[in-house]
């Protein structure tokens, strides 16, 4: 901590006059910044329909109330597509997520040179792509459709169940593999007794964690095609059906309560 001489003694001071006016230089250049950016979001803005944004969001409101209740039985059969997607998509997503992360842990992949940055590749390009704009390549590719949805969560979910893994799998005790490996156990061997029984719980909350997050995700996918209720919510608005709009968001809701229940329930009971 520096020290300044003074006529009455030394005076502890917190920073150095240097390490202060760089501190002060920081701040005022994070403040030249925040003002840059906001002039140039002023100018793309048009301020007049953000002023009159209340009037409006009151008036959709107002068309949207109360919901239409007699379309709620167009809606099931769109739900569960959508819970098809999300549970299916976790599925799949598991499946290749589970060899991806053995591959990017350094404790049981079979090359940290060469193998072990492709998997870690396949982790961080799956993750860095939303899956709304997975699910866009996909209708190009293979045409609109639940199908599209369900490969749109399973690429994106690869990325974040492997990662999350890979990590528990890096941080397994590792005194009970080596007494596995001890009594000369095959690789396999080892894995299966040593590793799985450790990662399991780890696992099983990572995968119910994902299915949580791929229901808030499905319910979206429809509004590009991919199938779900998100395809009767874009179909409502393109027709300014106000009170199935209303309705919809109010299935979503519920959905997306009723799966946070559940994750929930299942999490505690795991841990």
């Amino acid at each position: 901590m520096p020290v300044l001489e003074t006529e009455g003694g030394a005076v502890w001071r917190k920073r150095t006059t240097g390490q202060a006016m760089a501190r002060w230089a920081m701040w005022l250049l994070g403040v030249a910044i925040f003002i840059w950016c906001w002039q140039r979001i002023s100018d793309a803005t048009t301020w007049f329909f953000v002023w009159d944004a209340p009037e409006i969001a009151g008036d959709i409101l107002g068309r949207a109330t109360p919901p239409r209740w007699s379309y709620i039985n167009t809606l099931w059969e769109p739900l569960w597509d959508t819970l098809n997607i999300a549970t299916l998509g976790t599925l799949a997503a598991l499946v290749m997520a589970v060899p991806v992360a053995f591959l990017a842990a350094r404790n049981t992949t079979p090359s940290a040179l060469f193998v072990r940055p492709i998997a870690l590749l396949i982790i961080v390009s799956t993750r860095s792509i939303n899956s709304l704009i997975w699910a866009l390549l996909l209708i190009a590719i293979i045409g609109p459709g639940v199908f599209a949805g369900i490969v749109a969560i399973a690429i994106r979910s690869i990325g974040f169940c492997a990662k999350l893994l890979y990590e528990a799998i890096e941080e397994i005790d590792r005194t009970q593999v080596e007494a596995i490996t001890a009594t000369g156990a095959s690789r396999m061997q080892v894995m299966a007794y040593g590793i799985v029984p450790q990662i399991a719980p780890a696992f099983a909350g990572i995968a119910v964690f994902r299915w949580d997050i791929n229901i808030r995700e499905s319910t979206v996918l429809g509004l590009v095609g991919a199938g779900g209720i998100g395809l009767q919510l874009q179909a409502s608005m393109n027709t300014l059906a106000w009170p199935q709009v209303s309705l919809i968001l109010l299935v979503i809701l519920a959905a997306v309560v009723v799966s946070e229940w559940v994750s929930a329930k299942v999490r505690g009971a795991i841990i």
